[in-house]
């Protein structure tokens, strides 16, 4: 556990940076002069979100780095820098505990471009990337990626990785978008049904769920990475549709009356296809329309039609539009953290 921190302390990224220029990078360059190393803070931790606060810091926060290095000076950096960094830096320990851990050590790891990417994604996007190895990704894991921040990079290697990174190919984009929109119009109706049913619960549940799919289309559709759910509510926010669709997400959950929870949605879809459409995307003029003579509402089919028909490559464009990425198959953790159960998942199909 790292020391109690509170609200002004600083934040990890801040941390790192100090860390590697004063400390890290001069140890390097008097052991290995000239060696091209790679400094940043990336992968898992709030900070590399710049969201730590006074709570986060109390387990897997505190002084860490990601060097990147040729696969033959791993194993020397590593045992360099076990050896010979001092124990503490900035009255904070250089070596602790993680989570799962019983022994402290130090808060570096050192790799190479590749390997980060593949422990992160399951693939290197810079060696060309199949349309399953983009379904297979969460936003979470790309966050990994491109979020935090890179402090030196002497061979462009970790910079280029984290610009192909920057969002989805154009097929792959519109197909993700699809299924947000299908798996959005397989459960609106049903929302209303339930309640009128005497099922108050099961309509809340269903509202929560379309709540989540709307916030993920919302990311989407803004070309910014869905961060797993402890900040999506955080991040929605900082979107330039944030604003304007939070206080309807918020109605749709909050009200007691299944026709507020759908009307609210409604206004909520209907801001994010005009986004849509401003974004250059296919579209319609109204996203949802009357579910038959039922008093409820559905997606008008257009929508998901249209985008899936504006798909270029014929094998992605053939996919059932109910299936989708990773994270709109499934929200289990156990398969949404490992690279090789998300790309097994996105591989399956429908026959």
């Amino acid at each position: 556990m790292t020391p109690a921190a509170t609200d002004d302390s600083p934040r990890g990224i801040e941390l790192a940076r100090g860390y590697w220029h004063e400390l890290v990078e001069p140890l390097l360059d008097r052991q290995w002069p000239g060696l091209p190393v790679a400094a940043a803070r990336v992968g898992t931790g709030s900070d590399v979100l710049g969201l730590d606060d006074a709570m986060s810091r109390d387990h897997d926060w505190g002084l860490r780095l990601q060097l990147f290095v040729d696969p033959a000076h791993i194993g020397p950096v590593t045992e360099t820098l076990t050896t010979r960094l001092p124990e503490r830096f900035r009255g904070l320990p250089t070596r602790f505990a993680f989570t799962g851990a019983d022994h402290p050590r130090l808060g570096i790891d050192v790799t190479t471009v590749a390997g980060f990417l593949h422990a992160r994604l399951g693939f290197d996007p810079r060696e060309g990337a199949a349309y399953q190895d983009w379904l297979s990704i969460t936003g979470q894991a790309a966050l990994e990626v491109t979020g935090g921040a890179v402090f030196a990079d002497p061979t462009g290697e970790l910079t280029s990785a984290r610009q192909v990174m920057d969002w989805y190919p154009p097929d792959v984009w519109r197909y993700v978008l699809a299924c947000d929109w299908q798996r959005i119009d397989e459960e609106l109706p049903l929302m209303g049904r339930a309640a009128d049913r005497g099922d108050e619960l099961g309509s809340r549940v269903i509202a929560a769920r379309l709540v989540d799919v709307t916030s993920h289309l919302a990311f989407t559709v803004a070309r910014r990475w869905t961060p797993y759910p402890k900040w999506r509510g955080t991040l929605l926010a900082g979107l330039a549709i944030g604003p304007s669709i939070s206080p309807h997400l918020e109605r749709a959950l909050a009200s007691t009356d299944w026709t507020e929870r759908s009307a609210a949605l409604a206004v909520a879809l209907r801001l994010v296809v005009d986004q849509q459409r401003a974004a250059g995307l296919p579209s319609v003029a109204e996203p949802c329309r009357p579910f038959w003579d039922r008093p409820y509402l559905r997606i008008d089919p257009e929508l998901t039609m249209r985008l899936i028909a504006d798909i270029t490559d014929p094998q992605l464009r053939s996919l059932p539009t109910g299936l989708g990425s990773a994270e709109q198959r499934t929200n289990s953790v156990a398969i949404l953290t490992d690279p090789a159960l998300r790309l097994a998942l996105v591989r399956s199909r429908a026959a």
